[in-house]
């Protein structure tokens, strides 16, 4: 029998995804990819996949089938468990015929990856595996009874382990902001209240785009442009006023205002976000969201750490292992 995973359950919103689907924006297709890119990888190159599994609130329940699985799971603090067994919200573990690896919504978090050390025997759409529900393009989101077959199998782990990455802990600073690109099309007002309000992500929130629910935001030239691209952490300001971050299924090209652009360092922690959780902006100029790029890409390079754990688990020992969760500041 060829190695399968089985798909014994899946909520809403759990689609396959790879790093994207670029060089198609031109002829109208988004790129599509992970919500949180970082966790996506350190989910894939534990195992070495290029494709994993996004797995959204609703949660999931996978099968092993034909083989055991080297799986990694990184994301948000979702409650992670093998067979009844709690594991940490990003781990290391084989994946035996028949156990159930069980996810759902945790402490915090919107997303989850899970990654398996195989390559998915699936068809690619434009030579990316991630898929755009909306469109239709790349695989279908998943339910209940799918079964993915999978080649090219990785040995699996010996027992389970622990992946410490200091790129997954939680972090409650302002998502750090450049103005523009037509902050010129808003009052100083509006742009004082952008940086000022707390934001409360709105229940219309998806992988499209997340709401904003605070205070209207005022135009000073009119809420149309000229159609343009439209950048994942785009923040787009439509004639009611009501702001809304493009996300990793946004269209390619917009025609309201922008009147700021999430940084790449902090797109992961923004889609982390739940549908009512708060947030706050800060402005930052183009040296420091640089360099804030290029401090995240550093540590990603340099690895999770890999723990194993103890044969026995409980709550302290999965802390003791487990860096998400903690509360650090994003200026350090």
């Amino acid at each position: 029998m060829s190695a399968r995973l089985l798909v014994r359950a899946a909520g809403p919103g759990v689609t396959i995804q790879d790093a994207g689907r670029f060089g198609h924006s031109r002829f109208g297709v988004t790129p599509a990819g992970p919500m949180d890119e970082a966790a996506f990888i350190a989910a894939t190159r534990a195992v070495g996949a290029d494709a994993a599994i996004e797995v959204s609130l609703g949660g999931a329940v996978f099968e092993a089938e034909g083989a055991t699985l080297a799986v990694a799971v990184a994301g948000g603090a979702f409650d992670i468990r093998l067979d009844g067994t709690m594991l940490p919200p990003a781990g290391l573990f084989p994946l035996e015929p028949g156990a159930r690896l069980v996810m759902r919504a945790g402490a915090f978090g919107a997303w989850c990856y899970v990654a398996v050390g195989a390559q998915f025997d699936i068809a690619k759409a434009l030579g990316s595996l991630a898929t755009h529900a909306r469109s239709g393009i790349g695989p279908k989101p998943l339910t209940a009874g799918d079964a993915l077959p999978l080649s090219d199998l990785m040995p699996p782990p010996h027992g389970s382990h622990a992946l410490v990455a200091p790129w997954l802990v939680q972090d409650d600073a302002p998502i750090r902001v450049m103005l523009g690109p037509q902050d010129d099309y808003f009052p100083p007002g509006a742009i004082a209240t952008l940086l000022s309000a707390e934001w409360r992500v709105g229940a219309r929130s998806d992988r499209m785009a997340y709401a904003l629910e605070g205070p209207r935001l005022a135009h000073a030239k009119g809420h149309d442009i000229v159609s343009d691209g439209a950048a994942m952490g785009a923040i787009q300001v439509p004639g009611s006023g009501v702001p809304f971050v493009l996300m990793a299924d946004r269209q390619p090209t917009g025609g309201y205002p922008k009147i700021a652009t999430a940084i790449g360092a902090d797109l992961g922690r923004l889609a982390q976000l739940r549908p009512g959780e708060t947030l706050r902006f800060r402005a930052v100029d183009w040296a420091e969201a640089v360099a804030a790029r290029g401090a995240l890409k550093n540590k990603m390079a340099a690895g999770a750490i890999v723990t194993p754990l103890a044969a026995e688990l409980s709550s302290e020992k999965l802390l003791a292992v487990n860096l998400i969760g903690g509360v650090v500041s994003a200026g350090e």
